[in-house]
């Protein structure tokens, strides 16, 4: 998110699908009550002074119904407006109707959506039907002019897919932005579906590859942050940043979390936005200082890793979910995160200091000439878009 204050509103956990490797969804989860969302802004009315983003997550929001964002989005946007408030929604699409898709426009809702490559593939994972209804709710909501982009889980079984799933995105013209399937907390084989570590860092590796040849004709977004990370010596989005007190997650009962991912695990309630509670109260509570504690032994645990400053250890969910609330470990894919920020370092820095230098005659010229394309050149494409 480009605002550093990002919250996250969970209408219900619930889900119509139910793709094989979901650790997120569930069937006996309420639905948000519209005066939850009236205790938000007041909650966040006095809460802090920065501009704010709200992404609708779930499980599948759009489950609310309209009259829910009918009602919620004003009352949002009026009711925080020094905020300058603005919005995204996480769905697969499957609800999605002419007249929602009017009332998210009408706010510039960007979607974020998911599939996993071409039909096959995606269904296989995903469960039968769902490419097909995932793409009628694209065309509804491109027809509202909603942008829209892909989220792609790779699992260990579409890795060894990777080039067809790529070439999919590309072929298609959707921005791909990937997640790597985590082990899940709710089946009797959590590893079932998971990515290893190691093959998530060739993946990233590979994904880089085809990123800088086709850097003209598809964005990869994680690639594009990874870049960003490594040039600006700091973190550009939420995997690799300090994000205790800038992020938060309200659950459809008005509990507030550290991050969406934590939602519906009672150990991590941080408060209730009917208290609308301080920032030294969240911090204060047992699961903000279990965060706090996390971040001080990152610190420890990665001080001596060159990429800390722009890694900070990975996703804290990622490290502390497994282990219910002991502290004993970073984020498990730091192997990956290390095998693409050394690639991207390494390449950066014989980009810039092994290649010959422009002006030091017309051979070196014609020799740059010739090179082939690398970390610079996407990095100038990704700027261009930005602009």
């Amino acid at each position: 998110m480009k605002n550093p204050f990002h919250v996250m509103i969970i209408p219900t956990l619930g889900c119509p699908s139910r793709c094989h490797y979901c650790w997120s969804s569930d069937e006996t989860s309420p639905v948000m009550k519209i005066e939850t969302v009236r205790d938000v802004v007041a909650w966040l009315n006095d809460f802090r002074d920065d501009r704010v983003t709200f992404t609708f997550h779930g499980g599948e929001p759009l489950l609310a119904g309209a009259d829910f964002y009918r009602q919620a989005l004003p009352l949002l946007s009026e009711g925080l407006s020094h905020l300058n408030p603005e919005f995204a929604m996480q769905t697969n699409l499957w609800l999605m109707t002419p007249e929602i898709a009017e009332i998210l426009a009408a706010y510039h809702v960007p979607i974020g959506s998911s599939i996993d490559g071409p039909e096959e593939i995606n269904d296989s994972q995903r469960g039968r039907g769902y490419y097909e209804k995932t793409m009628k709710g694209y065309e509804i909501a491109r027809a509202h002019g909603l942008l829209v982009r892909f989220i792609c889980t790779f699992t260990n079984q579409s890795v060894r897919l990777r080039e067809e799933i790529f070439d999919h995105f590309l072929q298609h013209g959707f921005t791909l932005k990937l997640h790597p399937a985590l082990p899940s907390l709710k089946s009797d084989d959590p590893g079932q579906w998971a990515l290893d570590p190691e093959e998530y860092g060739e993946l990233l590796v590979y994904l880089l590859d085809r990123a800088i040849e086709k850097r003209d004709e598809i964005e990869v977004m994680n690639i594009n942050d990874l870049c960003r990370c490594v040039f600006t010596r700091r973190g550009s989005v939420c995997t690799y940043v300090d994000c205790m007190g800038n992020t938060f997650a309200v659950g459809p009962d008005g509990s507030i979390y550290p991050c969406y991912r934590f939602v519906g695990m009672p150990e991590y309630i941080l408060g209730h936005v009917s208290d609308h509670p301080t920032m030294d109260d969240l911090n204060g509570s047992p699961a903000g200082k279990r965060m706090f504690e996390y971040r001080d032994y990152v610190d420890t645990a990665c001080g001596g890793c060159s990429h800390i400053q722009y890694c900070r250890g990975g996703c804290p969910y990622n490290a502390l979910a497994a282990t219910p609330g002991e502290i004993s470990g970073v984020d498990p894919h730091c192997v990956a995160y290390k095998r693409i920020f050394t690639e991207i370092n390494d390449r950066l820095n014989r980009e810039m200091y092994e290649s010959p230098m422009i002006g030091a005659g017309s051979g070196s010229r014609s020799a740059r000439r010739k090179e082939k394309p690398g970390v610079t050149a996407l990095m100038r494409s990704i700027v261009s878009r930005s602009l």
